[in-house]
């Protein structure tokens, strides 16, 4: 199968994805694929509660995003086909909707073969998106195959999970060549300089998801004196995020446990921000940071990269509030070249 066969599947993917919220323009022969889309997003809240249909619908808009004919060409520019076609074993993590994709398209497009682990708590929506890459180019079905029990005959390994899971699969999977990602967050600039815009958008970076996505900001870097009011206005639009029954809960817990506990905290009813060192908050919560200078705001990000996934903020190098879940092609998990990974096998 030649790699302008294996683009044109998740090209013609991603104009589908983009057809499927503008049903005007939905072509005849794919209405069922687009009724049965519905019926999966309801199934996979049935499934997983963190699920809910508006954040699948941003999901699938933010991997649509990457798979244009222009973006996937200048990616694939310089691949070879491989000498020896491997099988590479995919552990993907459940924690938002689709999150493994990035993994998938790069084993696929570097020509090799794909064994997918699904997580337990997304186990609907990437077989479908696997249904319409076969939809538009039959013969990728050669190249994907799934574990459902113990993984065997694969050549190297890509998993992620969470800094316990990640000892493990180091441990399991040290005699292959292997990415194994362990958790990581993301953290905010603030300056108090930002408008209500930037704020409304950093609203987006805190609760898509619910905040269980390694891009979402965690936590809060504000200069001294910090005054929060207009940050807590600007993010009101998520107070939503409380009715779910997951989210609610969170938030009840975590809250009843800071006043029994005496800790310092604001909150607004949905969300609570609370001076703490760690990186990574709890569901509900957003920790917060004061820096006195640039000099010790720098020194700070340097010492924790090896924990963040992405800086936000209007800083030189940084991502603009609001798109900290729409990375780009290029945007490789945890800095590590996925592509070059199996270009090398």
């Amino acid at each position: 199968m030649e790699i302008k066969q294996r683009i044109n599947a998740f090209v013609q993917t991603g104009l589908f994805i983009k057809r499927h919220f503008n049903p005007n323009e939905w072509i005849e022969n794919e209405k069922g694929l687009h009724q049965g889309l519905e019926k999966l997003m309801e199934a996979a809240y049935t499934y997983n509660g963190w699920f809910i249909k508006q954040f699948i619908h941003e999901s699938l808009a933010n991997n649509a995003l990457m798979l244009t004919k222009e973006a996937l060409d200048a990616f694939c520019k310089n691949i070879p086909e491989p000498k020896h076609q491997k099988t590479v074993a995919i552990i993907m993590a459940g924690n938002i909707p689709l999150v493994g994709l990035h993994d998938l398209m790069c084993v696929i497009l570097s020509g090799h073969k794909a064994l997918v682990k699904l997580s337990s708590d997304d186990n609907v929506l990437m077989p479908f998106f696997i249904k319409l890459l076969e939809h538009y180019e039959p013969e990728i079905a050669q190249q994907i195959s799934f574990s459902t029990g113990k993984l065997n005959d694969f050549d190297a390994v890509i998993a992620t999970g969470s800094n316990n899971t990640s000892k493990h699969f180091e441990y399991y999977f040290s005699k292959y060549p292997n990415i194994i990602r362990k958790g990581r967050t993301s953290v905010a600039v603030l300056t108090g300089k930002e408008s209500n815009e930037d704020l409304k958008n950093l609203g987006k970076d805190i609760f898509l998801y619910f905040g269980l996505g390694c891009r979402n900001v965690s936590k809060i870097l504000v200069p001294e004196g910090y005054v929060f009011d207009t940050l807590f206005e600007s993010v009101y639009d998520y107070k939503f995020a409380v009715d779910n029954k997951k989210y609610g809960n969170n938030y009840d817990y975590n809250r009843a446990i800071y006043l029994l506990g005496g800790e310092k905290f604001l909150d607004n009813n949905f969300l609570m921000i609370k001076p703490d060192k760690g990186l990574f908050s709890p569901v509900s919560v957003l920790y917060s940071e004061e820096y006195r200078n640039e000099e010790q705001l720098n020194n700070y990000l340097n010492e924790n990269k090896e924990n963040l996934q992405c800086v936000v903020g209007n800083g030189k190098g940084m991502i603009p509030f609001g798109y900290s879940q729409q990375p780009v092609i290029t945007d490789y998990a945890d800095g590590v070249n996925t592509m070059d990974f199996l270009v090398n096998l």
